[in-house]
């Protein structure tokens, strides 16, 4: 018997207390009335008064539970799913026969959802500060360069023919990397609105990326990294915004000559059939990433500890900027490495 049920709850009080009616009669009658038991109204009365006690009781406990007790749990419940499911009519829960079981779950599976909501604000808020670190530490290199270069022209260098135009040239190259810096994370936040919107058309992705290594091949050429884009032997066909792709292509080459082996460094463009989609992966044998950093390499202004040990330069930006065009394109991009091995950056795109 389910005791939670308002009926066998009813059931239970009502039996108890009629348990303790007969119990207390007997014992009254037996000390007040000799040889009571003896005659059968005595046991007619006990039969008559203990079952309307216990039909008064049942129907007390019934009423109290039912219409107070458990429409106030079926009210609660209600609210907690209608809170769930984000809507505010929601038919009441009619059974009551396992309410409180629904009301537990509901509790539980409600705190599991709440705990995981709060660990979510805690690693947001965990990127806010780092973001606004990274943030701050881009800004701060150019900006103090160019208050340098001012300061100094105004202390006397303007004047000075031989220090005056080189240091415009340097605050000219310091106020290119802030532009750039600003265009990048417009560019991210009208990406991550969707107010950019692309231009689908269909393009052949070999010549696409052969353009793109024949670009940065002197790049390549001073960093001693030797660029393979390779050749299926066919077009290969897809769907998607060239100009985005161009600049998909163009940050991960580029990304892989800066932080490319220096001896012998190789880059390979390579493309994988995928029935619905094409996956391209580009390889290199550079210095790798730690596979405690790999879940970062798409952040904002994130450069991994070799990365920066390797290079100063680079906004921290390009990798967030592919990984946002690859989804508004409803792609992927996937990225795994091997320190001292070389990393591999994928993304897929619709097959035309």
């Amino acid at each position: 018997m389910k005791f939670y049920i308002p009926k066998n709850l009813a059931l239970l009080n009502a039996g108890v207390i009629t348990a303790a009616y007969a119990c207390l009669f007997l014992l009254s009658v037996g000390i007040i009335f000799d040889n009571a038991f003896i005659h059968y109204y005595t046991f007619l009365v006990l039969l008559l008064s203990s079952a309307m006690i216990f039909l008064i009781t049942y129907s007390i406990f019934l009423i109290t539970l039912d219409k107070f007790i458990y429409s106030k749990i079926r009210l609660i419940y209600k609210s907690i799913h209608s809170v769930k499911v984000g809507k505010k009519d929601q038919p009441l829960y009619q059974s009551a026969s396992n309410i409180i079981d629904h009301v537990q779950r509901e509790v539980e599976n409600w705190e599991l959802e709440k705990q995981g909501e709060i660990e979510q604000l805690r690693r947001m808020e965990q990127y806010r500060r780092d973001f606004i670190g990274n943030v701050s530490h881009e800004l701060k290199t150019p900006l103090f360069n160019i208050q340098g270069y001012v300061s100094t022209l105004l202390d006397g260098g303007l004047e000075d023919q031989a220090v005056n135009r080189e240091y415009l040239k340097r605050t000219e190259k310091s106020i290119e990397r802030l532009v750039k810096i600003l265009e990048g994370l417009d560019e991210i936040a009208q990406l991550e609105t969707g107010q950019m919107k692309l231009k689908i058309t269909r393009f052949d992705l070999v010549n696409l990326s052969r353009e793109v290594a024949e670009m940065l091949e002197m790049k390549a050429h001073r960093h001693d990294i030797h660029l393979v884009v390779n050749d299926p032997g066919k077009p290969v066909m897809v769907e998607g915004d060239k100009d985005k792709i161009r600049q998909v292509l163009t940050n991960i080459i580029d990304n892989s000559i800066r932080y490319g082996n220096r001896e012998s460094g190789k880059t390979k463009i390579t493309f994988f059939d995928m029935d619905e989609n094409i996956l391209t992966e580009i390889t290199d044998n550079g210095i790798g990433i730690d596979t405690a950093e790999l879940a970062r390499v798409f952040d904002r202004f994130y450069r991994t500890d070799r990365g920066r040990i390797a290079t100063k330069k680079g906004k921290g930006l390009g990798l967030a900027i592919v990984k946002h065009i690859v989804e508004a394109h409803q792609q992927t991009i996937n990225v795994r490495s091997t320190i001292g091995v070389g990393t591999t950056f994928g993304f897929t795109l619709k097959k035309v």
